[in-house]
């Protein structure tokens, strides 16, 4: 009976310590928590260095009728910022827990996102409710905003744990875990930042 019952609390501790260690398994290493803020603060970075001391004609100089002007990019972002953030709090983060994944794939995958998302040799079209409409008021109410959503977003990505143990369908054709729709939204904002740069480089913009 002493000989059951050592097997059966040595089974239990067992199956605790593999539960606990599948879940750790999950979490996002302080490293790569580390990794995705130092990313997601120089993108927010660039857009202020992108947009330092615009006059309103550089602002709205539009390079073509279907171009978007600094200021519509900076409305874009800042609207993007919380749309983004949100689906993965109440859609990513919400689904069913997945089985742990491969390091080697998460690497693959983390990385792709960094690569792909800023690459503005793709081009895409922007879902409607993030296409601009002046919502913000003004581009210095819109670069407000963007700074506040931001600062939120580190604060999440801090403060939430298991962020690889939830994972939803992408327009990347992949599954993303919140870890990587973290990633995700630095690198919208680095895509973007680029665009504005674009409009910069354009011979008839403003010189003031």
């Amino acid at each position: 009976m002493r000989v059951r019952k050592a097997l059966m609390g040595g089974l239990t501790m067992l199956l605790t310590l593999g539960c606990a260690a599948a879940v750790r398994a999950q979490d996002v290493s302080q490293t790569d928590k580390d990794r995705a803020l130092a990313y997601l603060e120089s993108t927010r970075k660039g857009v202020l260095d992108a947009t330092k001391g615009l006059s309103d004609a550089q602002w709205n100089f539009k390079p073509g009728p279907d171009r978007w002007s600094i200021a519509e990019v900076m409305e874009h972002l800042a609207a993007a910022e919380d749309m983004i953030r949100g689906m993965d709090q109440d859609q990513v983060m919400k689904s069913p827990a997945i089985p742990p994944r491969d390091p080697a794939e998460l690497q693959k995958i983390d990385a792709g996102v960094i690569a792909q998302v800023p690459d503005r040799s793709h081009k895409t079209t922007a879902p409607e409710p993030l296409k601009p409409t002046n919502r913000f008021g003004s581009p210095a109410d819109a670069e407000k905003h963007f700074l506040e959503s931001r600062a939120t977003t580190e604060e999440w990505l801090k403060s939430t744990p298991d962020l690889r143990a939830h994972a939803t369908d992408s327009p990347m054709g992949v599954k993303l875990d919140g870890y990587e729709w973290v990633l995700l939204i630095a690198a919208h904002s680095e895509r973007h930042t680029k665009q504005m740069l674009e409009v910069k480089a354009d011979p008839n913009y403003p010189k003031q």
